[in-house]
């Protein structure tokens, strides 16, 4: 009996030593950037399936700033790169993907290219103390961290800006909604949206739920009679519906959406000029602007990657690289010490912290750019952006 205690002791000790040093080899303390040769930004996006060209613009952007910041010397010869890891859209895989990142040595990053995913991102990241900057994760909660912030409108933001949209131009009238009553970010906007929407205004929903719809039949029977049409929710429904409501919906209707109708007019096997509703959205960013900024973003991104992916989640990813390079670099140039290579994700998120709570601002591609000058952009202490909006018209109804 003494024997077997004497031995079931040993086994308790080791158990505890082995538990201890498991400790703090993966805890919080763990520097994975102490090896870093460059600054490392992460970014966890649907690079494959029905929501790709989100993250695809949202990396090729990220990656031209990169390269032009690289190209230009960096921080005082200290230069960056661009990590972006396949999450599908699906929020399940955000845990692969940001546990990857970081400890492949991430120090800041843009979180995650959509809400449902970013809603998980921002969890995991508060735990480290990871900067983000997402360019187009738009809930609500997505900053409710202390280091999590946006260059995209927040959904309560896109929500409030429709209800003002509609109530210049539809009061007394009724107007159809349609939502993915399971997506966070469409309930959130619509939630907004109604808060904003003017009493006299009378609102016809009609709602799904799923990645994919087999039809919307019923959907279009709701909304058939309604010549505005407000879609807080992605292209790939919006496109379906459209699709089987031309002839059904009047050809003078209008179908009004957020940032989530980006990218609607290159959908491959989508036509939408066979679409005769007028399709437009509120955004922060012109694709096709003609002077500015943002003409010499599209210039540059169509030469490298083409058009069709061109949008402005990845004009949102150039101004997201852009302002933490901008933030990081003028630390520097306040006191060189506190801007290394290998510094810690959590070191450097406690200054980028200070910088974007202190009123740092910043002037990229997104935003109003008006009579010469770009609108600069700037953040509340809970991480949402202020920035003027756009609307943006992707194309006219026919007149009946």
């Amino acid at each position: 009996m003494a024997f077997s205690k004497k031995i079931l002791s040993l086994v308790l000790v080791a158990v505890m030593v082995f538990s201890a040093v498991s400790f703090v080899s993966c805890g919080a303390e763990t520097n994975y950037a102490a090896n870093n040769t460059e600054f490392y930004i992460g970014v966890s996006g649907p690079l494959t399936g029905g929501a790709a060209i989100y993250g695809i613009a949202v990396e090729n952007a990220a990656n031209m700033a990169v390269e032009e910041i690289n190209a230009a010397g960096g921080i005082n010869g200290m230069k960056f790169k661009l990590v972006a890891k396949d999450d599908k859209h699906d929020a399940t895989n955000v845990s692969n993907t940001y546990s990857t990142m970081y400890e492949e040595g991430m120090q800041v990053s843009l979180g995650c290219v959509t809400t449902k995913p970013g809603l998980e991102f921002s969890k995991l990241s508060a735990e480290d103390n990871v900067f983000f900057l997402t360019p187009s994760a738009t809930g609500d909660d997505i900053p409710k961290v202390a280091n999590g912030y946006q260059m995209c409108f927040a959904d309560s933001n896109q929500g409030a800006e429709a209800a003002k949209y509609v109530n210049e131009l539809y009061k007394g009238q009724t107007i159809g909604v349609l939502f993915r009553s399971d997506d966070p970010y469409s309930t959130g906007i619509l939630a907004k949206f109604k808060e904003g929407l003017d009493s006299s205004i009378t609102l016809t929903e009609a709602n799904f739920a799923g990645e994919t719809v087999a039809s919307f039949d019923a959907q279009i029977d709701i909304l058939k009679g309604c010549k505005f049409i407000f879609m807080p929710i992605y292209y790939d429904p919006a496109s379906q519906f459209m699709a089987q409501a031309k002839d059904k919906v009047a050809p003078d209707a209008v179908y009004y959406g957020c940032d989530g109708l980006d990218g609607i007019d290159s959908i491959d096997g989508f036509d939408i000029t066979t679409i005769p509703q007028g399709v437009s959205f509120i955004s922060h960013y012109n694709s096709q602007a003609t002077e500015g900024p943002a003409k010499e973003f599209n210039d540059k991104y169509i030469a490298k990657y083409g058009k069709d992916s061109l949008n402005q989640f990845g004009a949102s990813a150039y101004d997201c690289v852009y302002a933490i390079y901008n933030a990081m670099k003028e630390i520097y140039e306040a006191d060189n010490s506190k801007i290394y290579v290998t510094m810690s994700a959590d070191e450097l998120c406690e200054l980028l912290k200070a910088k974007f709570n202190g009123g740092f601002k910043f002037t990229g591609i997104t935003g109003e750019y008006k009579d010469g000058v770009q609108s600069s952009i700037s953040w509340e202490s809970t991480g949402y952006v202020n920035k003027q909006a756009i609307k943006y018209d992707v194309k006219a109804p026919t007149a009946q």
